[in-house]
């Protein structure tokens, strides 16, 4: 299992961003190309997943089906990703699935209540797309991620997917490393110059796009 250290910042330029983590003492550098990351969340028609998330169940899940590029339409090469969630110990499993069309996303839903192992049946709920920057130490210990240019549609109550509406201007940098490198991670975070936040795209996604919830 791992930690994510999480920081959502609204008031500094993506430029500085990798600039803060290109001055890191530890000696962040880039370890793969930017690449878009498009995201099919999944949850209980009475949203449990989201109400998990935001009431801090300290043991929750959640589940999406994952693929990379800009393709939209015509999904090529989608995981399903289980998330689960153990107070800020986090892990995931990941199953391959058929290709699929977005328009025909309601049909996965018995396969995804399946291999979810869940009781109640899964929906579709939200689409979201967001670029990733992707940085590395030189021993692998620590990993940190910007994200950035987030987009939401919601699946619950907008119709089939044309185009993004909603977006979150924030950027998110998140800090990664297994439990055995916790003991140093102090160390790592003290000179990454934001504040740490709690922030689940999820639940950005589903109130950006159903303003109901908020």
């Amino acid at each position: 299992m791992r930690y994510e250290r999480k920081y959502r910042i609204t008031s500094c330029p993506l430029s500085s961003i990798r600039q803060a983590v290109r001055n890191h003492p530890a000696s962040f550098r880039k370890i793969f190309p930017d690449r878009q990351i498009n995201n099919v969340y999944w949850d209980t028609l009475g949203l449990q997943t989201y109400r998990d998330n935001v009431m801090g169940i300290a043991q929750r899940q959640k589940f999406r089906i994952r693929w990379y590029g800009n393709e939209l339409q015509k999904i090529n090469l989608p995981k399903l990703e289980i998330k689960k969630r153990l107070n800020e110990l986090g892990d995931k499993e990941i199953f391959d699935m058929d290709n699929f069309e977005l328009e025909n996303i309601t049909n996965l839903s018995k396969e995804v209540t399946q291999l979810s192992k869940v009781n109640s049946n899964l929906i579709p709920t939200l689409l979201n797309s967001y670029q990733r920057s992707y940085w590395g130490t030189g021993n692998q210990k620590f990993r940190i991620t910007i994200d950035y240019n987030m987009r939401f549609h919601s699946l619950l109550n907008e119709g089939k997917f044309r185009n993004y509406v909603h977006q979150d201007p924030a950027i998110i940098l998140e800090l990664k490393y297994d439990e055995d490198f916790s003991s140093v991670a102090d160390s790592i975070a003290q000179f990454i110059p934001f504040r740490r936040t709690k922030n689940s795209k999820y639940v950005m996604g589903i109130e950006y796009s159903n303003t109901w919830l908020t």
